[in-house]
């Protein structure tokens, strides 16, 4: 599979126009993360350096084709003193697929704190995703081989009262990363849309449905390093009509709430065709 390093090394067409790789993959359609991590690039290469990425909050509109590239078109909303914002729209044959809002912040003094980072196993402690049993974990692993996927199992989860779904995922890059901090923030943006939507489905092990990503809001709050570990804390606070919200906080290993996610997926009950 191709390596995250390609997959966000996007060809500049014009002055705001960027196209993406054809990126291998046994996905029937183009995977969302990829969309998203594509398209913060493009609008990161339209502003001043002096500006970090804050906040993203992206539309799934079309499924993409993997086997296709995609072409980013980014329009310059604003350009403040304290934030700019940019607008994004991935395109496949003259369609969008994808529609993205990024907000660019100088880092502001303010007032701090945070949510305690909850008490999981360490990640060495853990099995990784390619000696798993279960068949949908060993694909994750197989699909996204450059990352070291570990799935805290449910009987090490601690709950939170009242919670309705639960998942807790480590992750990190199998390989160092480029030392750019722009680089881990669009590399979150990638792994964000990875696994997030499976925490509704816990609840219904027996169920087959159907699943995609709606929307997606990520908050990048503090410095990271993807090729450091990082554990995904999920929830699925609500799910029906076919859909389902999911929330993700993002911490680094020594207990910093680093990003934190908002999903919604399509969670319909699966409906085979008729021949």
């Amino acid at each position: 599979m191709a390596k995250i390093q390609e997959i966000l090394e996007l060809e500049r067409l014009e002055r705001d126009i960027f196209r993406g790789i054809i990126a291998e993959t046994t996905l029937t359609r183009t995977f969302g993360g990829q969309v998203a991590g594509q398209a913060l690039v493009s609008a990161v290469r339209t502003v001043d350096p002096g500006f970090s990425v804050h906040s993203l909050h992206g539309y799934f509109l079309r499924a993409g084709n993997p086997k296709e590239p995609t072409v980013f078109l980014v329009d310059r909303i604003r350009d403040g003193r304290s934030f700019v914002t940019r607008r994004v729209t991935g395109i496949q044959n003259g369609e969008a697929i994808f529609t993205m809002s990024a907000s660019f912040h100088v880092q502001d003094e303010g007032i701090e704190h945070q949510d305690e980072m909850p008490s999981v196993p360490d990640p060495e402690s853990l099995a990784n995703a390619r000696d798993s049993d279960d068949e949908q974990t060993a694909w994750l692993a197989q699909e996204w081989s450059e990352w070291d996927l570990r799935m805290v199992p449910a009987a090490d989860l601690h709950k939170r009262p009242g919670a309705a779904a639960q998942q807790q995922v480590w992750f990190r890059s199998r390989e160092a990363l480029p030392d750019d901090p722009v680089f881990h923030v669009c590399t979150l943006a990638y792994m964000s849309d990875m696994t997030l939507l499976g925490s509704a489905h816990g609840p219904h092990p027996d169920v087959e449905i159907q699943s995609a990503s709606l929307d997606h809001a990520l908050w990048f709050l503090r410095p990271f390093r993807a090729d450091e570990w990082l554990l995904y804390d999920q929830t699925s606070p609500s799910a029906g009509f076919g859909r389902a919200l999911t929330q993700g906080r993002i911490f680094d290993r020594r207990g910093n709430m680093v990003a934190a996610v908002v999903q919604e997926g399509l969670t319909r009950i699966y409906r085979p065709k008729a021949d």
